[in-house]
């Protein structure tokens, strides 16, 4: 059996403004977290493929732009499985759904958080808006600090 440990998954189209934000903060947690431990994906979507590495880890942390809220707050909240999972044709899952499918398919399912941020605006553009950009440094520190609170270790790499 593989080692368990930290799953970063940012999501969202880095081609729509503050939909990128995921993408951002993953990349710059790669960046400064140097630890085998810890994996960090990106992708478009929350599609069956990722229930994989899901699988494989402890924690989970999902990143993501929110619909609700003022933009440039933020939150990090622990979010559990659906109740009833309820397959269907679609190739696209909510969190709770993607949780919900990983433990039908493995039997079990790790403790999951997501960070996120509210959006400003999702129109076509490769930036972020300033008020998002803005918060980016602490949404990061908070990621980190999670990661090590989560995982302790006698001397972690990226303190």
């Amino acid at each position: 059996m593989m080692n368990k440990q930290t799953l970063v998954i940012g999501y969202g189209n880095p081609l729509r403004g503050d939909d990128g934000l995921g993408w951002e903060v993953a990349g710059r947690l790669a960046a400064c977290i140097p630890d085998p431990e810890v994996t960090i994906l990106t992708a478009q979507q929350l599609t069956p493929e990722l229930s994989e590495p899901i699988y494989y880890a402890d924690t989970v942390i999902f990143v993501d732009a929110s619909h609700k809220g003022e933009p440039g707050t933020w939150r990090c909240e622990l979010i559990e499985p659906a109740i009833e999972y309820a397959p269907s044709m679609g190739h696209h899952f909510d969190i709770a759904g993607l949780l919900a499918f990983t433990r039908g398919v493995f039997q079990t399912c790790p403790k999951a958080w997501v960070v996120s941020v509210a959006a400003e605006s999702f129109a076509c553009r490769e930036d972020l808006s300033p008020k998002v950009e803005a918060v980016l440094t602490a949404v990061v520190r908070h990621i980190r600090q999670l990661i090590l609170e989560l995982n302790p270790r006698q001397e972690p790499s990226y303190a």
